[in-house]
C-alpha cells in the first residue's frame, strides 16, 4: 500500500500516481527530484521507445518511462517483494499488458527476448555495485543504433568512461547521485 513517503510518478499519462515500495527490501527508489533530472537529459527519446529497466526494483523509472510515452517496457528484477510492489505498481498506474514485459529474473543472467530491439536501457543497480551492466547482458543485448544509456551511480565514485560498448556523453551531479548518458561512439 503507497505511503505518504511513496515516490510519486512526475510526468505524462501516470502524474501524481503513487506508488509502493516494499519495506525490509534493498530496493531504493530513484528521488523524484534525481528522476525528473534524468529525463530532463533523456529528452523527447523516451517517446515510442522500447526500456529495459535491467535493476528494476518498483519500477519507478520504468513507469515513469511509460508515463511519458514509451511504447514498451522490460522489467527486471529478481527480488520477491520488489516484484510483488511492482507488479502491484503495474496494475495501479493501468499499463496495458502489450506495454510491458516482467522478467523476473537476476540482471546478471537476464534474457532478453531475441526479437526485441532496445532503445533506452535504465541502469539504477545498488550502489554497491561495481559494474552497472553485466558483460552477458551487453554482449547478448540487441539495441537500436541510436540507444542511449541512463546510468543513476553514487555521486562520490568517478562516471565510468565506458558501459558495455557505449562511451559517456554527458554527466550531471545532483546530490549523492550521479546521472550518466552513454551512446554508441
Amino acid at each position: 500500500m503507497p505511503t505518504r513517503s511513496s515516490p510519486t510518478i512526475i510526468a505524462g499519462a501516470f502524474k501524481g500516481r503513487r506508488l509502493d515500495v516494499p519495506t525490509g527490501s534493498p530496493v531504493r527508489p530513484t528521488r523524484s527530484l534525481v528522476r525528473g533530472a534524468l529525463y530532463d537529459m533523456i529528452g523527447p527519446r523516451v517517446q515510442d521507445s522500447v526500456v529495459l529497466d535491467l535493476f528494476a526494483g518498483a519500477g519507478v523509472l520504468g513507469l515513469e518511462a511509460l508515463s511519458r510515452g514509451a511504447r514498451h517496457c522490460l522489467f527486471v528484477e529478481r527480488d520477491r517483494r520488489a516484484l510483488s510492489a511492482l507488479r502491484a505498481n503495474i496494475a495501479a498506474c493501468g499499463v496495458s499488458k502489450d506495454a510491458f514485459t516482467l522478467l523476473p529474473m537476476d540482471a546478471d543472467h537476464v534474457s532478453v527476448p531475441p526479437s526485441t530491439v532496445v532503445d533506452l536501457l535504465l541502469l539504477d543497480p545498488p550502489f554497491a555495485r561495481s559494474d552497472p551492466l553485466p558483460a552477458t547482458v551487453a554482449s547478448s543485448l540487441v539495441t537500436s543504433e541510436d540507444v542511449l544509456v541512463a546510468l543513476h551511480a553514487p555521486s562520490e565514485r568517478p562516471a565510468p568512461p565506458r558501459v558495455g560498448p557505449w562511451s559517456l556523453q554527458r554527466e550531471r551531479r545532483h546530490g549523492r547521485s550521479l546521472l550518466c548518458l552513454y551512446a554508441p561512439a
